[in-house]
C-alpha cells in the first residue's frame, strides 16, 4: 500500500463516520415533527421486519404532527404497534383505519437533558471511531517507513496531514452535535 492510498482511505473513513453520525442524530427527536424521526423503526409485515419507509409514507402535517399512510391498510396495526413500542421516541400513534397520526408532544426539561446526553454519547462514539482510523493510518505509515518506502520527513508530513484531516472532520461532528443540542434545548 502506498502513502497516498493510506491518506485517501483515512479521509474516506472519516467521511463515512461523519455521514453515519448525521444519520444517527437525524432520528433523534427534537420536539418538532420530522419525517426522518421514524426511519429506524422496523415493522413486522408479511412475516419479516422491514423499515417503516418500505411499508408506508411518512408526511409532516405541522410542527407537532406526523401522518403515516400505509401502502397496505392491513398493516396499519403492525405499524402503529412498532411506533408505540419504540422506547427511544416515546410516541403514541392513533389510527382511523386508513392513516396513522403521530402527535409529537413537546419535550420537558428532563427529557431535553436526556436527549442532549444521547447526542453527547453519539458524538463521543464518532470521535473514538475517528481516533481509531487515525491510529490505523499512522500504523500503516510507520510500516511504510519501516519498509523504507517513505522517508522520515515524508512520514512526518503525512502524519500531520492525517491529523489535519482528523481535526477538520472532528470539528464538523462537534458543530453538528452543537447545532442539534441547541435545537433540542430551545423551546
Amino acid at each position: 500500500m502506498d502513502a497516498i492510498r493510506v491518506i485517501d482511505q483515512a479521509k474516506n473513513k472519516f467521511q463515512q463516520i461523519v455521514d453515519h453520525f448525521v444519520e444517527e442524530i437525524k432520528v433523534i427527536r427534537t420536539g418538532r415533527a420530522n419525517a426522518s424521526m421514524l426511519d429506524n423503526i422496523l415493522v413486522e409485515v408479511y412475516g419479516t421486519k422491514m423499515p417503516i419507509i418500505q411499508t408506508a409514507t411518512v408526511n409532516v402535517l405541522d410542527a407537532q404532527m406526523l401522518q403515516v399512510n400505509p401502502f397496505d391498510p392491513n398493516n396499519i396495526d403492525s405499524i402503529s404497534s412498532a411506533i408505540r413500542s419504540n422506547q427511544a421516541l416515546s410516541l403514541n400513534p392513533s389510527d382511523d383505519g386508513h392513516v396513522i397520526r403521530v402527535a409529537i408532544p413537546p419535550l420537558n426539561e428532563e427529557r431535553r437533558k436526556e436527549i442532549a446526553k444521547q447526542i453527547n454519547q453519539k458524538t463521543e462514539e464518532a470521535l473514538i471511531k475517528m481516533r481509531a482510523v487515525r491510529h490505523d493510518s499512522l500504523n500503516e505509515l510507520n510500516k511504510l517507513k519501516k519498509d523504507k518506502l517513505i522517508g522520515e520527513d515524508e512520514n512526518k508530513r503525512l502524519t500531520k496531514l492525517i491529523d489535519e484531516q482528523l481535526n477538520s472532520f472532528k470539528g464538523e461532528v462537534e458543530l453538528l452535535a452543537k447545532n442539534k443540542e441547541k435545537d433540542i434545548m430551545s423551546i
